[in-house]
């Protein structure tokens, strides 16, 4: 397949290739992702002066000044008030309910829970811990091995930003300016088909291992009365889902609802009061307090090397390469996997996004594929060592090492690769509901 050639040359002088530099070795050090690229960016704008320093302000405001940033707090803040009302734990009594009776019943239901919660949330972090607290125990009193059973409650809370709603689709649609709405439509059948390989992967190495025998057989009167049970919880993802697919709500409104509805929930059944608020906001805020300046500084950058012609030297040297469209979508699929394991999905989004998306308009790949693909491999990142967050969390939960639950990790790893290919080579899983 032939493409058309760019002409684009890059003067690699330290002015810009030091800023680059120093935003990884920042990083490296541990200095926050805002932080690294706030110094990064404003040395690669002093040195290259592509843009007035002095419009720096005004460009971040601009990062900032977006409607749909307001779904992530918003949508954190319902995750959280989920966990503190207690309609979590009716979630999983749901999940438990519907899979239970499968011979790796508490297993499968476990995952089913994580990705009820993802439904929500849209935070893989914040399912983690909160379904990792709830079933950790059961998974080891049903005979997994406290490790294998951090290894796949990590593993089911990738979820979080593979099943919509998702914080890393409302960043990666901001960031290259592609509907929100239109990516969380595109995203039900990859997010599906991740939680659905994880879930077969717990019950062939359970079948293997025999950890677990569930020794129940389903009940669609048990199944009818959890239903029932959790029927508050239940509707908070339907509000959420069942609003933006239907074009009733925005995602941000569809958060903005979301967020009334579990407190009112909440007061309603006296789980919650008044002094529990703040508390769930100073949560909400600490975490957006990570993402938004982040997402801020990406415009600058992304404007700077767009100016630079950096995206356009990165299109002509990989052409010049190759010009197979199937080994430019695999190597890209190694880039972002590679990226996932290093560094955290919404600052690869940030940094790699505006790099490689015009590569992959130059070969022809659509916008929303690109988006799924990138964000369905950054999600193998957070059960990978050396910074896979999930691992990090799972491990403060359960006092196991990060190691050793990566360990058990290696074959939910697997599954999950096979799906990214398979998404990366038959767009139509990614594009078969949008128009």
């Amino acid at each position: 397949m032939m493409y058309q050639t760019i002409e684009a040359s890059v003067d690699w002088t330290w002015g810009i290739a030091l800023p680059l530099i120093g935003i990884i070795v920042l990083m490296g050090l541990g200095i926050p992702m805002w932080v690294s690229m706030g110094i990064g960016v404003s040395a690669l704008l002093f040195f290259t002066g592509t843009l007035p320093l002095g419009l720096l302000g005004e460009t971040l405001f601009e990062g900032m000044d977006a409607f749909a940033l307001l779904a992530v707090p918003l949508f954190i803040l319902t995750g959280d008030a989920l966990v503190r009302t207690g309609l979590s734990a009716k979630l999983l009594s749901v999940a438990e309910a519907t899979a239970g009776g499968f011979r790796s019943g508490f297993g499968t239901s476990t995952v089913l829970g994580c990705g009820f919660f993802s439904c929500i949330s849209g935070s893989d972090a914040a399912g983690c811990a909160s379904v990792g607290r709830m079933t950790i125990d059961r998974l080891v009193q049903s005979g997994y091995p406290r490790a294998y059973a951090a290894a796949l409650v990590a593993s089911g809370a990738c979820t979080g930003i593979l099943i919509p709603p998702s914080i890393a689709y409302i960043v990666i649609g901001l960031v290259l300016g592609v509907s929100t709405s239109t990516l969380f439509v595109a995203a039900v059948v990859p997010g599906t088909l991740i939680l659905i390989s994880i879930m077969l992967t717990n019950a062939f190495i359970n079948r293997r291992r025999n950890y677990e025998n569930a020794g129940q057989s389903f009940s669609i009167s048990n199944w009818l009365d959890a239903i029932w049970d959790g029927k508050y919880a239940l509707t908070i993802p339907f509000i959420i889902l069942g609003g933006i697919y239907s074009g009733i709500f925005t995602p941000t409104e569809a958060a903005s609802v979301a967020v009334v509805t579990t407190l009112t929930f909440g007061f309603a059944l006296k789980t919650i009061n008044l002094s529990d608020l703040p508390k769930m906001l100073i949560s909400s805020a600490k975490v957006n307090g990570v993402i938004l300046p982040t997402v801020a500084l990406s415009l600058p950058l992304a404007e700077a090397l767009g100016a630079l012609n950096i995206p356009q030297w990165i299109i002509e040297n990989v052409l010049a390469m190759t010009d197979n469209y199937s080994l430019i979508i695999l190597i890209m699929l190694l880039f972002f996997i590679i990226a996932g394991c290093v560094m955290e999905a919404v600052p690869n989004i940030v940094l790699m996004g505006p790099v490689l998306f015009p590569l992959a308009q130059e070969i022809g790949m659509h916008d929303i594929h690109f988006c799924i693909v990138m964000v369905t491999a950054l999600g193998i990142g957070f059960i990978t060592p050396p910074i896979g967050l999930n691992l990090f969390v799972i491990s403060g939960v359960t006092g196991e090492s990060i190691m050793d639950v990566a360990k058990h990790a290696f074959p939910f790893v697997f599954s999950m690769l096979c799906v990214a290919i398979a998404l990366a080579y038959i767009p139509a899983l990614s594009l078969a509901f949008i128009n």
